[in-house]
């Protein structure tokens, strides 16, 4: 999905994680990640933000929460969006500070005390039950916690695993009974997605959800809640920010775009963020009727994946389809110049918290001195010494 993107916009990236594994540097199932390029593109959020007076809120879940990335990001967006109680400690951890949390998975009633206690800027709530929670936290620990009402998606708009959320027509019944919450103020509405691309031709459009949301924040405002933040996220890149003040947001939530890999960027190489991250395996055999089978670990099921490239022969493989419901223990490919051992780099959509795999940060390629920082989990926490590769040797 993104090979060819990176091939031509950040060669230097897949050069240096191909030497990564001939050496043995970095095992098969690793994201091998720019630094210098995450950081670059939070630079250009953050400046096309300014000039359109939004907020971002990064989020960090498609890197694996990743420390070094964490802090890269927030010398340039210092608020981040957390999307469960996980990633709020993994961010915590790192220094970093908060914008919005809850925004995709509401804190469990017993993790609220512990992260109310890091000041998140807004909490978003689902319905009045979780709202009566934050109020009951936020009380004992002496303050009044401002929240997001996450407005429900509409229909067809719902990724299955986050239904909820407060209907747009008992907006008003939630509202009285929040009202009078002494723990929470309503300071703003959110829903996801807000923006999506066209399938195939990656234009950005607003969402019936972004019009839902709009609308519940006028219902808010009716009932004299003053400055009321719309978060919608979904595709927030430089692309899409002038749609999104455009139409009343105050605030976004990137993800991909910190690696240039939203669908705008796999159809666009003209999008300003540079693509940022590479997929690095190994073929561990081949089949009778010549079908290469890549070690697996990372292949995300909505990644849109479509061919490796063997460096050793400069040979681009079809991606064999696979069924979601089945692990990735392998990945197939169309029969090709590749033998067991040797090196296969990808580039595709990915989520890598839900992975198995491994994430190596890389730093300097632009300078032309890379450097491998370290090694962390797919839940951003740190490899003990030498568990992300070591030694010279490999095919």
């Amino acid at each position: 999905m993104f090979l060819d993107a990176v091939l031509a916009r950040n060669p230097q990236l897949v050069d240096h994680a191909v030497e990564l594994h001939r050496t043995g540097r970095v095992q098969p199932d690793t994201y091998v990640i720019d630094l210098d390029a995450v950081e670059a593109n939070a630079a250009l959020l953050a400046a096309e933000a300014s000039r359109w007076s939004l907020g971002l809120w990064p989020v960090v879940k498609q890197v694996g929460r990743n420390p070094e990335l964490i802090r890269a990001v927030a010398r340039h967006l210092p608020r981040f969006a957390a999307i469960d109680a996980p990633e709020a400690r993994a961010l915590h951890a790192a220094g970093a500070r908060f914008g919005n949390v809850g925004h995709l998975v509401q804190i469990p009633h017993r993790a609220l005390p512990e992260i109310l206690a890091w000041r998140p800027e807004a909490v978003t709530v689902f319905d009045v039950a979780n709202a009566r929670a934050v109020s009951e936290a936020a009380r004992r620990l002496g303050w009044v916690q401002d929240i997001l009402v996450r407005i429900e998606g509409a229909p067809g708009l719902v990724h299955p695993g986050q239904e909820g959320g407060v209907p747009l027509g008992g907006l008003a019944e939630f509202a009285a009974e929040v009202e009078e919450l002494p723990g929470v103020r309503v300071a703003g509405v959110t829903g996801f997605p807000c923006v999506q691309c066209v399938p195939g031709a990656g234009q950005p459009r607003p969402t019936a959800t972004f019009a839902r949301v709009r609308e519940a924040r006028a219902v808010l405002a009716a009932r004299g809640h003053p400055d009321l933040k719309l978060s919608a996220p979904g595709v927030t890149c430089a692309a899409t920010l002038p749609l999104l003040a455009e139409l009343g947001a105050t605030h976004g939530e990137p993800g991909h775009a910190l690696t240039g890999t939203t669908p705008l960027h796999a159809v666009d190489q003209g999008q300003p963020e540079r693509p940022a991250y590479v997929y690095v395996t190994e073929v561990m055999h081949v089949l009778a009727d010549g079908q290469p089978a890549l070690h697996g670990g990372g292949f995300y099921s909505r990644s849109g994946v479509e061919s490796a490239l063997i460096p050793r022969t400069g040979a681009r493989l079809a991606v064999q389809r696979a069924p979601a419901e089945n692990i990735d223990y392998y990945r197939l490919l169309a029969p090709g110049d590749a033998r067991p051992g040797d090196t296969a780099v990808l580039a595709f959509r990915t989520q890598v918290f839900v992975t198995r795999s491994t994430v190596a940060v890389v730093a300097g390629l632009a300078t032309g001195s890379p450097r491998l920082i370290g090694g962390h989990d797919a839940l951003g926490r740190p490899l003990p010494e030498g568990a992300v590769g070591k030694g010279t040797g490999g095919p």
